[in-house]
């Protein structure tokens, strides 16, 4: 696969990282249908093992998100400041502290967009509690589900 194929497929990526960010876009299987691309292109066993494990990574963060409680975030005052701040923060911890810096990168980045907003350090870990309970846990299971894939591919593609 050239150069320009595999930009195309981190940028599809980058979109479906964007799209879980945004309620109503389906940016999981955005990442999926990309690593997809890259298997069919790419046709060795590292990238169909990196689509499989990709496939069950996905399956399984929907079925953790079933258990979650539905998003309310648009009723608990979330705003699409609050959205960018909280995946500017995962990725940023994804990439500082590889794979689970994702978790508390993202529980900052709504601190951090709160704090912004609301000024005082209370006000922000109400805000950022009451977020995480109205549906942020399951925006951040889909993120770092889709950060692990693109992390997988990523290792591939660099190193395999």
């Amino acid at each position: 696969m050239g150069v320009w194929e595999l930009l195309l497929v981190a940028v599809v990526m980058l979109l479906g990282l964007c799209g879980v960010l945004v309620p109503g876009v389906p940016g999981p299987w955005l990442v999926w249908a990309a690593v997809l691309w890259w298997a069919l292109q790419d046709r060795n066993g590292l990238a169909w093992a990196i689509l499989v494990g990709s496939s069950v990574v996905l399956l399984a963060a929907q079925a953790v998100r079933w258990q979650l409680p539905a998003r309310r975030l648009r009723a608990s005052g979330a705003t699409r400041r609050m959205a960018v701040f909280a995946g500017a923060g995962a990725l940023l911890g994804f990439c500082v502290i590889p794979v689970i810096g994702a978790l508390p990168g993202f529980v900052a980045g709504i601190y951090t967009g709160e704090r912004l907003r609301l000024g005082r350090h209370g006000e922000a870990v109400t805000a950022t509690r009451t977020a995480m309970r109205n549906g942020g846990t399951s925006v951040l299971a889909e993120l770092f589900a889709c950060l692990l894939i693109l992390g997988a591919w990523l290792g591939a593609v660099l190193w395999g």
